[in-house]
């Protein structure tokens, strides 16, 4: 009975893969025989994470600004030239922006944030679907946050653009009607990173460090996430154990939204 887990040969693009989160997802994608094209601004990093990739794994890195559409139609285009298929597409790419309250928060900043979480992830989908329904297959996992689900106090932009991720996702599903082509997004709670590491220290500029067991007081699993833990949703949603799974918003929280 085949592993249907098993990513065997199928070509995943991670956007965002030189990040926590994205490059725990290429690892865990390579692990199961994805082959993999990993999409990053930061060239250096993402050389560094390719070289964390399992001996055996297929990689091809590809430098994108995921907000220029020509960038993101360049990445779609090498990835057909290069392997003929997009059959799995983590469209992971995002920043927090400022850490401040609405009221001093830059038009500047809010639009930047919007272009990379909310345009990039619109661009993405709008270059990668057209192969996809052409082949009449294939998952996209967009990357959401439970900021997408609960209001969250001096991310105005961030929170925003995560509502903003969750209604593409779903609207994404339901133009995919009647394809074999899978439209999800995972909604990542506090997960041991950078971006929370900014976001807690921009909320307590000065401070001492705020303990862990602070940060993590209303989510029942009394402890951070790990950016594997992630990755192992955005693993199932990209597999055919997730065949009959479309529209949906998966949280990787530890219960942070149901307390």
């Amino acid at each position: 009975m085949p592993d249907r887990f098993r990513l065997d040969g199928r070509v995943a693009v991670v956007t965002g893969a030189a990040g926590v989160i994205g490059s725990a997802t290429i690892k865990l994608l390579a692990a199961r025989g994805a082959r993999i094209v990993a999409v990053d601004r930061d060239e250096k990093q993402l050389l560094a994470a390719i070289r964390d990739l399992p001996a055996q794994a297929e990689a091809y890195p590809l430098t994108a600004d995921v907000t220029q559409e020509n960038e993101v139609a360049h990445y779609v285009r090498a990835t057909m030239d290069k392997f003929g298929a997009v059959d799995v597409f983590y469209n992971n790419a995002g920043i927090e922006g400022d850490i401040t309250p609405i009221v001093r928060y830059s038009l500047q900043t809010f639009r930047r944030v919007l272009d990379v979480n909310v345009v990039g992830v619109f661009l993405g989908m709008k270059h990668v679907l057209p192969v996809m329904l052409k082949q009449d297959r294939g998952s996209i996992i967009n990357t959401a946050s439970i900021a997408g689900l609960i209001g969250s106090p001096d991310i105005p932009a961030y929170t925003a653009s995560k509502h903003a991720v969750i209604g593409l996702t779903k609207t994404a599903a339901i133009e995919c009607t009647g394809t074999q082509v899978r439209v999800n997004c995972v909604c990542p709670g506090l997960i041991d990173s950078r971006m929370l590491s900014a976001i807690v220290e921009g909320r307590n500029p000065g401070n001492a460090p705020v303990p862990n067991e602070k940060i993590v007081d209303r989510t029942p699993a009394r402890r951070l996430g790990l950016a594997s833990e992630v990755a192992s949703v955005v693993a199932f949603l990209a597999s055919d154990e997730a065949s009959y799974v479309t529209g949906s918003a998966y949280t990787v929280d530890g219960g942070r939204t149901t307390a």
